[in-house]
């Protein structure tokens, strides 16, 4: 039997990153929210994740209120270091500048109960636990609510805006018939935790070793991240032996952490099929955010970012409208240009890079100069940390400064810049 219909500004389905930080910045700017969360347990979390979250994010945790929590935790400001074929990029804060933006590594078994608990006690949010949407409620050729499954039989709620916070294989995406494009990822991916696994300066560590790739990042809890992304023509000798392949894998890394010193404390998990899928971000009614819109690559561990930033931006845009100070469908378009805008360069990107392919020349020119010049190594570093687009990176300024570092490396008689 269907309970009668309830009445928000926005319904949310996803109670995890992106859900959460939208339902907390949507209430705080007047809307009321239902929060759909198909888990029961308020502790749940995402298990399969870099735990990651870049400095983009930085400034929506601040707004959020949740550094000091994290902070409490014991979340680890990402700084980070990346082998080359040229040697180390080590990004360093410049004499006398300020320090070079950060965010925090920090477990989804932390992240998302933290995030959830301050959803639920935000003033104007309803988080409903056990409730999996099912189906979308239509009226004038648009969404205006949805249907749920609860553990109490199924309920409608209606809503100015319906919100996909639900992942990328979004429930609330497919209902809609938003047209998803899918893009193979041709790496696939394994990871695990261990304790007692120094790093150098206590920093995270990414191999480019063209195709394949592998990290290391400190948590919490002194905990190591330890993730490796090979081409998929390695995947059936890898599959036969899994830990043997892992550890052999981490073992022949340059500079190898010691991880037969580590004690492994997780299961050793991973994706061998991890597609990057790119959906427009609106509809009539309808908005999506996170991975809902937009999976990419993990390798670049961007997705809590993300999630986080288009919460952000959704909030900004239509919360006048939600609350019936505004225009719905043009809040809705300011949004979707801004999401295309900030992120869909980047995702083409990943989307090539996904194909497991060498550096191309200008990745090979620039990466090649930020392992011989600082200040090319701070520009990677912003790229990396998704502060500045593909176009600001390879801004001609950026380009020439690379091309001279190299020249003068080959002037000097050190080697050619390859």
């Amino acid at each position: 039997m269907t309970k009668p219909e309830s009445a928000y500004d926005v319904v949310i389905s996803g109670g995890s990153l992106a859900g959460c930080a939208a339902a907390v910045l949507l209430a705080r700017r007047g809307a009321r929210v239902a929060l759909l969360e198909r888990r029961s347990d308020p502790e749940a979390y995402k298990v399969l994740c870099t735990h990651a979250l870049t400095a983009c994010a930085y400034p929506v945790l601040d707004e959020l209120g949740l550094v000091p929590d994290l902070e409490k935790a014991g979340a680890v400001r990402n700084e980070a270091r990346w082998y080359t074929r040229w040697g180390w990029v080590e990004p360093k804060a410049a004499p006398g500048g300020p320090e070079l933006p950060y965010a925090y590594n920090v477990r989804r078994a932390i992240l998302d109960p933290l995030i959830r608990s301050l959803a639920a006690r935000t003033d104007g949010v309803d988080l409903l636990l056990g409730h999996r949407v099912t189906g979308l409620l239509q009226e004038a050729g648009r969404t205006a609510g949805a249907r749920a499954a609860t553990p109490d039989g199924e309920r409608e709620l209606r809503a100015r805006l319906v919100v996909g916070a639900d992942g990328k294989d979004s429930t609330v995406a497919k209902l809609a018939g938003v047209p998803t494009r899918r893009y193979e990822n041709r790496r696939f991916g394994y990871l695990a935790y261990f304790r007692d696994l120094p790093l150098p300066g206590g920093i995270g560590q990414t191999w480019f070793l063209e195709p394949d790739m592998a990290y290391s990042f400190p948590n919490d809890g002194g905990l190591t991240l330890l993730a490796v992304l090979p081409d998929k023509k390695h995947l059936p000798a890898f599959r036969k032996d899994l830990e043997g392949s892992f550890l052999s894998f981490v073992r022949a890394l340059p500079d190898a952490p010691p991880v037969d010193s580590a004690e492994r404390v997780s299961k050793i998990v991973g994706t061998v099929d991890h597609p990057l899928i790119t959906r427009e971000p609106t509809a009539p009614g309808l908005a999506l955010v996170g991975d809902a819109a937009l999976a990419g690559d993990p390798l670049w561990g961007v997705g809590c970012g993300w999630a986080l930033q288009s919460a952000h931006w959704l909030a900004e845009a239509v919360a006048p409208a939600v609350t019936g100070h505004g225009d719905l469908d043009r809040s809705l378009a300011a949004y979707g240009r801004t999401h295309r805008r900030r992120l869909r360069p980047h995702q083409r990107l990943a989307v090539d890079f996904a194909k497991s392919r060498p550096f191309n020349p200008l990745e090979r020119l620039m990466f090649s100069a930020a392992a011989r010049d600082a200040a090319t190594a701070r520009h990677m570093h912003l790229f990396a940390s998704r502060l500045i687009s593909p176009l600001g990176f390879l801004a001609p300024r950026a380009v020439a400064r690379a091309a001279a570092v190299n020249l003068r490396h080959r002037a000097r008689g050190t080697g050619q810049a390859r």
